[in-house]
């Protein structure tokens, strides 16, 4: 698939998958996987789909199967409809923080019930594409008549359409909300929603699950402001509260306070992928444009849509125009915003945020906001609609009460309020229905493997080996199959390792691999400036992922980390032999360079957020041999055994706080016999050259493939010695 296109999943969605497969005169439920965790937006068209590592996917690619714990199905039924004020961005919002209270990680969850009769084939895939962020591996929606009528809607061959319901209806497998069938038995509880109570709403400042409604927003952020730094905190001491400073831009003075938006971006496949919150947007744009409203110019405002489709059907209906007047210009098709490429602020208001320490604010229609992850100074990052995007945008602050607080001026000098640009629902679904046509969609995806012609003239390499240049700063040979022997050898013990980090709950792959920005004065920086790089071409984390010597360097640098073995946030430790407060990247080095094994420490859900696979290869390469959680995400579970670091896990209850670790100490960890699914085995805790602890804990090598895996040295490993055999 040639880059430019639009994002894979939205792209899955719009032309990619088949829903049901013909294969050598066999027809055969569509299911995909794939390398990032947002695959399961097609299960919203009733396809089985879920994200995998990217370590699980290269051992796939070379003949190796893909094995998991068969999981629990939750049931999640869905009643009434939703309100007119009410997107399909509001109604995965509160799902989000239902199923993360309920708890879900390793399971799928299918929704069911008459409301799914309401939602629309992209509303379901709205919902569908937030599994990551609800924890589940994947959530369902069956195929029923709203998934025929949207594979009209995309230019679907009828006579696929018709084998496909005809297919799906003999098995047993095609829906219908008419009271005929009986609701589904799941091996899970069965959760329900109720659609007409949902109510506007945003997720914020720190974490995708904690929902704010915006009738509350204003109060929200105000206990943020005061609260003990935490996923809703950030300790702003009171005579700090009413902070400002003040920036000159264009010839203009603008005055920035805590919770000014910085950064509005309309992003993501989660919400670009649906025509009505798209063309709700456009809409608002309009009404705002003909009240006078318009944007401080110094907010960064975007828009990326996942496909060309987007931009035809804004094309169509006008609404380009108005976004583009309001700052909103499509600046391509890609994740953008959403995966932390926001590019620099303005000149002048990255000094005035750190002088004024302000709570800045930024506001993007995606599905993360993981501290540092959209711009490393936005420390308030909120999750919302594209329509309440450019609405926040136009008020320049998160904290506003739009029920009582005007958005803005307009060019009569009266006050102009939310309630008088948002589009009634009738409007927007009259302008779906009039632009989003399936000849849009034949166009577009006619020309997708011709229309970018650098990509096609790209010239094929030569033979079979790939020719590595050890100056490039993009790809370089990593080491992880240096000496690697015939026969797997016996695993390390992990003996008298230290800590390199200890960290409490919900430490993200973000945390851990940043994927967005390189800091000017980060590691890597420093490394890239020596390999004569200059700074403004430094490119993101993300774009530099085929280069380990970057990537190991990039390894814990997000900006917001916390390690609770120092009392400063950033990515920084204690190197313990010596007392030193180092960059992790250094303190890691110079325990390599003793010899000296390491593990890391954690809380709750560590490595939830993206299927990212350098969360596990950048702690490989910083001699991390263990890692010991309270609880895991699924997928960076997967990715450390897979690079042979061993997960392991407290038991019920205990914790690095129960257990009095302050991740001074040396740990060792025993084991008795061979390696076996759910072994336990016992930690050492050593202070001083004595044993001062030990405690059991499970080790999370859930099925027989993956104990081959861990004990090969990892998954690649592995896959290398059964070719070569």
């Amino acid at each position: 698939m040639p880059p430019g296109n639009g994002i894979v999943h939205q792209v899955n969605l719009e032309w990619l998958a088949r829903v049901v497969f013909e294969r050598d005169g066999v027809l055969f439920p569509d299911s995909v996987v794939g390398t990032d965790s947002h695959t399961t937006m097609i299960d919203g068209l009733g396809v089985v789909g879920w994200g995998v590592g990217g370590i699980e996917a290269e051992s796939v690619m070379l003949g190796q199967n893909i094995s998991m714990v068969l999981p629990q199905v939750v049931g999640f039924k869905f009643t009434g409809a939703l309100p007119a004020m009410a997107t399909a961005t509001d109604l995965v919002l509160t799902c989000t923080a239902l199923l993360r209270k309920r708890g879900v990680v390793g399971k799928f969850v299918e929704f069911f019930g008459p409301g799914c009769a309401s939602l629309s084939l992209t509303d379901r895939a709205t919902v569908a594409n937030m599994s990551p962020e609800y924890g589940a591996t994947m959530g369902f929606f069956p195929v029923d008549d709203q998934t025929i009528t949207y594979l009209r809607l995309i230019g679907a061959d009828e006579a696929r359409i018709s084998m496909i319901e005809q297919y799906l209806k003999a098995q047993g497998l095609f829906r219908v909300y008419d009271g005929s069938q009986e609701d589904p038995t799941y091996t899970g509880d069965v959760m329900e929603l109720d659609l007409s109570t949902v109510v506007p709403c945003v997720a914020g400042p720190k974490r995708p699950h904690d929902r704010v409604e915006v009738a509350q927003m204003p109060a929200d952020f105000k206990s943020c402001m005061a609260s003990p730094v935490g996923f809703k905190g950030f300790n702003i001491a009171e005579d700090k509260l009413g902070a400002s400073q003040t920036v000159s831009y264009q010839g203009t003075e603008y005055t920035l306070k805590h919770g000014s938006v910085v950064i509005a971006a309309i992003t993501s496949c989660t919400n670009t992928s649906n025509p009505s919150v798209m063309l709700q947007a456009g809409l608002l744009a309009k009404a705002a444009c003909e009240k006078g409203l318009t944007c401080a110019p110094y907010i960064k405002t975007s828009l990326s849509p996942g496909s060309g489709v987007v931009t035809a059907y804004m094309e169509a209906s006008g609404v380009n125009e108005h976004l583009d007047a309001l700052g909103f210009h499509t600046a391509g098709y890609g994740c953008m915003t959403c995966i932390g490429n926001s590019g620099d602020l303005p000149e002048g208001f990255d000094d005035a945020i750190v002088a004024g320490d302000l709570v800045v604010s930024a506001v993007l229609s995606g599905n993360r906001n993981f501290e540092g992850r959209v711009h490393p100074l936005t420390r308030a990052n909120y999750l919302a609609s594209p329509p309440l995007v450019v609405a926040y945008a136009l008020a320049g602050r998160c904290d506003i009460d739009f029920a009582t607080e005007a958005i803005g001026k307009g060019a009569d000098g009266n006050d102009v309020f939310l309630k008088d640009i948002w589009p009634a629902q009738d409007e927007v679904t009259k302008v779906v229905q009039a632009v989003v046509k399936p000849q849009l969609f034949k166009d577009f995806y006619s020309t997708t493997l011709t229309r970018n012609a650098r990509w096609n003239a790209l010239v094929a390499p030569k033979g079979e080996l790939f020719t590595w240049d050890d100056a490039s700063t993009y790809i370089h040979l990593p080491p992880f199959f240096a000496g690697i022997s015939a026969e797997p050898t016996p695993v390390e013990e992990v003996k008298d390792a230290h800590c390199l980090c200890l960290f409490g709950d919900s430490v993200t792959t973000d945390h851990i691999s940043p994927a967005g920005n390189i800091a000017k004065t980060s590691v890597a920086a420093k490394f890239l400036t020596a390999a004569g790089v200059e700074p403004k071409l430094f490119n993101s984390y993300g774009a530099r992922r085929g280069n380990d010597l970057v990537m190991a360097r990039g390894t814990f640098a997000n900006v917001r980390i916390v390690n609770k073995m120092v009392d400063k946030v950033g990515p920084i430790t204690k190197h313990i032999p010596s007392g030193e407060v180092l960059p992790i990247y250094e303190a890691a080095a110079k325990y390599m360079e003793a010899g000296t094994q390491l593990i890391l420490i954690a809380g709750k859900e560590y490595g939830s957020g993206s299927s990212r696979d350098w969360a596990a290869k950048g702690p490989k390469l910083q001699g991390v041999k263990a890692v010991i959680a309270e609880s895991y995400e699924r997928i960076h579970r997967s990715n450390l055994l897979g690079m042979g670091i061993l997960p392991l896990q407290f038991k019920a209850g205990e914790g690095a706080t129960t257990h009095g670790l302050t991740g001074s100490e040396t740990f060792s960890i025993e084991k008795a016999g061979d390696w076996a699914v759910g072994q336990e085995v016992t930690v050492h805790v050593s202070s001083g050259g004595q044993v001062v602890k030990s405690f059991s804990c499970v080790t999370r090598l859930d099925t027989a493939p993956e104990i081959a895996y861990y004990t090969n040295g990892g998954i690649l490993q592995y896959v290398l010695r059964k070719l070569v055999a």
